[in-house]
């Protein structure tokens, strides 16, 4: 069986990425099964960047072949912010509640209240490294920001992101459902595709 790091600590993601890859004869593992090596600095300004940042630093440590991502939020009204400080929008990496509610406060005094006024993106930069191999691919998912949090099965943003074309905020959806959509599912099966081709995998 292939190991395979995914370079993050968000339990959601690895969950996330598990059900995708369920299946195959891939033994998933996340940095919770390496609790000593030192945390990865992400200071690029793209998510393509800190994917890259993120694989180079665990792969160097850990010498197994790894998948890194960097993902967020763009909000059209607030010229695409959160974007790649999603995670520490308020100022305390992985508070989702006060990320939410610091977005929801950003757009009711831009005066952002409508649906059409609210467009926002979910972007996924996904970077696999091993050694000198390396393969990237994004993906992106089209929705606006609701008014209110809806749904517990996310994380995240996903309590007020409506989906486009769904009616429903992407914590709303079933696990099978969001990854056939969501900007992490597409980003992973783009990048698995290519690993494949390339006989990777």
């Amino acid at each position: 069986m292939k190991r395979l790091l995914i370079a993050t600590g968000n339990k959601g993601k690895v969950k996330e990425i598990r059900q995708i890859l369920a299946g195959s004869d891939i033994e998933v593992q996340s940095l919770a099964d390496y609790p000593d090596v030192p945390e990865a600095i992400e200071d690029a300004d793209t998510f393509l960047g800190n994917a890259i940042k993120k694989a180079s630093h665990y792969q160097e440590h850990l010498k197994v072949p790894t998948i890194a991502d960097d993902s967020g939020l763009v909000v059209d009204a607030l010229d695409g912010a959160p974007g790649v400080y999603s995670a520490r929008y308020a100022g305390e990496p992985g508070n989702d509640r006060n990320n939410n509610e610091k977005l929801l406060k950003e757009l009711a005094t831009a005066g952002a209240l409508r649906p059409e006024q609210r467009k926002a993106k979910f972007v996924c930069a996904m970077v696999y490294l091993d050694g000198g191999t390396m393969y990237s691919a994004q993906g992106e998912v089209q929705g606006h920001i609701g008014d209110e949090f809806k749904g517990s099965n996310g994380f995240g943003y996903d309590p007020l992101f409506m989906v486009e074309d769904t009616g429903f905020t992407a914590a709303e959806l079933p696990p099978e459902k969001k990854n056939a959509v969501s900007h992490r599912g597409r980003a992973l099966r783009l990048l698995i595709e290519k690993l494949r081709i390339n006989g990777v995998l």
